[in-house]
C-alpha cells in the first residue's frame, strides 16, 4: 500500500533535457543544472548527476525532518548536519538500483537520544516514506 498524502500543498516541477547527459530544469527557473555522467560510469563528470540531486534533496528532506521530530521531543538539533551518500550499481536483474546510506551529526544530544531521534526522522520524512520497501535506507549517528 502506497503512502498518499492527505492535502498537497506544493507540486514540484522540473524537466530533464538528453536524460543523464544534458540538462535538468525547474519551471521557475530555480534550478537549472547541467548534468552528465560520473567518471565512474564513463562519463565526463563536469556536471552534477541524478544521484547528486537526490542525495542533495535527501538530506535537506531529512534535516527538515529532524527538525519537527525534535521540536516535539523538545530536544536540541541546532548545529545538527545531515548527509546521504547514494549509490547507484546494478541490479541481479540487469536493471539499475540505489543505495542510501544517511548520516547523522547532532552535537547537543546524546548518542541514545540522537538515534531515537534519527529513527523518528525517518518515519516522518517523505523521502524516507517514499523510497521505503524499495530501497534499503542505512541510518546511523556520528
Amino acid at each position: 500500500m502506497s503512502i498518499q498524502p492527505v492535502d498537497v500543498v506544493y507540486t514540484a516541477v522540473a524537466t530533464a533535457e538528453n536524460g543523464r547527459d544534458g540538462r535538468v530544469a525547474s519551471d521557475d527557473g530555480k534550478l537549472d543544472v547541467v548534468v552528465n555522467p560520473p567518471k565512474e560510469q564513463g562519463g565526463s563528470g563536469a556536471g552534477t548527476n541524478p544521484e547528486q540531486l537526490f542525495a542533495a534533496g535527501y538530506s535537506a528532506c531529512f534535516q527538515g525532518a529532524l527538525s519537527v521530530v525534535a521540536r516535539q521531543e523538545k530536544a536540541d538539533v541546532s548545529g545538527s548536519r545531515v548527509t546521504a551518500k547514494v549509490g547507484i550499481g546494478k541490479t541481479p536483474s540487469g536493471g539499475f538500483g540505489l543505495t542510501v546510506e544517511i548520516s547523522a551529526t547532532i552535537p547537543n544530544v546524546d548518542e541514545v537520544t540522537a538515534k531515537d531521534l534519527v529513527e523518528k526522522a525517518h518515519q516522518v520524512c517523505p523521502y524516507s516514506n517514499a523510497t521505503r520497501g524499495n530501497i534499503d535506507v542505512k541510518l546511523s549517528v556520528n
